[in-house]
């Protein structure tokens, strides 16, 4: 799940551009003091009552989705974020479980550029970018990742839009989106890939039209589409030896200015994909007293790529195991099962390996689980197989505590 102002959790200094620090090898106090600067001075410049005269964009209603535009970025509102998760196998029958995400942030609302000192820094932006890359080995049980942070300037980080098509880029990481592919670069020191994602089906809109409600109030909500099913293709290399895979990948994209509601600590996540051509979205948002939001809900793809609502009664989710991490000391599910009525189906879904965890604290102190999961059950009395990703947030802490 996708849908809330709290994007940080997904966010590190892993990896900073040299042009940010003049020592490419900062210290943790550095990254730090720069992510400090990056997100929180902009705060203190902006003129006594201009906060009361602009205001970020408002999701309360459809969105309006036209494609293939809205693949690229909405500024005004405050948060987005590029979403791609897939399973692949390799030779051998080596598999693999891969993620990248790019976030955009928004740290003034629009129209506060007229305040900015004139003339303007070439430094100085609006926007930044972070972007998280992962790779599950399921043969070796090792999860790798890395992240990038940079400003939308100076060519470091930001959007490009040609007559093919749009491209993101954090550095020398890469999202681009044509009407036939997307294609798909991230490196760091222990992995990389280069992987092609052909959609199998067009996007599918979450909600209402895509405007996904996240809480009570009308704008407790985000646009939120998917591509629930791409074909992939292409190479991934650990540690110096390339491999070439193939399977299926996931999509999402989400955008919303909102922050989640007064009691919500965290919130569970999946995205499946069935053998039966059928997807299955789910998220899961969690109160303090362990009950679920009736805001929770899903989305059902059928193989013709027609949509159905789920709503918090049609899901009867049960935790079947936990595993705490060594370096969190978080205790998370570890197994689902999953029966949705509506739909004569029961699923089991099970982590492909337990510690799939994303440690960030370096910068924020936020650290969730996400990884690969495989998945076996039922539907109409036939046995189905899947597999698919799973999110989970507010485990460690709850997402609302300080930072």
């Amino acid at each position: 799940m996708k849908g809330s102002d709290n994007v940080y959790r997904k966010q590190t200094l892993g990896s900073l551009n040299p042009g940010i620090l003049e020592s490419s090898s900062p210290t943790i106090l550095e990254k730090n003091l720069i992510l400090l600067i990056l997100l929180f001075i902009p705060l203190f410049c902006i003129p006594a009552g201009a906060e009361e005269k602009n205001s970020y964009h408002s999701v309360t209603g459809p969105c309006g989705f036209r494609f293939p535009k809205d693949h690229g970025p909405h500024p005004g509102y405050r948060t987005e974020w590029w979403y791609y998760t897939g399973n692949l196998k390799g030779d051998s029958d080596r598999s693999f479980g891969f993620q990248l995400t790019f976030f955009r942030r928004q740290l003034d609302p629009p129209g506060f550029e007229k305040f900015w000192p004139r003339p303007p820094s070439a430094w100085r932006t609006g926007q930044i970018y972070l972007g998280h890359a992962a790779v599950s080995d399921i043969s070796g049980k090792k999860h790798l990742y890395a992240q990038r942070m940079a400003r939308n300037a100076l060519n470091m980080a930001g959007v490009n839009r040609t007559d093919t098509g749009i491209e993101l880029f954090i550095e020398n990481w890469r999202m681009r989106i044509t009407p036939q592919d997307h294609h798909l670069t991230a490196s760091a020191e222990d992995f990389s890939f280069n992987l092609t994602a052909t959609p199998l089906k067009p996007p599918i809109l979450h909600g209402d039209s895509g405007y996904s409600r996240k809480g009570s109030a009308r704008n407790r909500a985000s646009c939120y589409y998917s591509i629930t099913r791409l074909k992939t293709v292409g190479t991934l290399t650990i540690n110096g030896t390339p491999t070439a895979v193939t399977g299926i990948s996931w999509m999402d994209h989400e955008f919303s200015s909102t922050s989640l509601e007064p009691g919500i600590v965290g919130w569970d996540w999946f995205s499946l994909q069935l053998s039966d051509k059928t997807e299955v979205m789910i998220y899961l948002l969690r109160k303090k007293d362990g009950a679920l939001s009736p805001a929770s809900s899903g989305t059902y793809v059928d193989f013709r790529n027609d949509s159905k609502l789920l709503r918090i009664n049609d899901l009867n989710i049960k935790v079947l195991n936990t595993w705490k991490s060594t370096f969190s000391d978080a205790v998370y599910p570890s197994g689902w099962q999953i029966s949705i009525p509506p739909l004569s189906m029961a699923l089991t879904v099970s982590p492909r390996f337990k510690d799939q965890e994303m440690r960030t604290s370096m910068t924020t102190g936020i650290t969730y689980w996400e990884g690969s999961v495989s998945v076996t059950g039922t539907k109409n009395r036939k046995s189905i197989k899947g597999q698919g990703y799973v999110e989970l947030t507010g485990y460690d802490k709850p997402m609302d505590s300080p930072m």
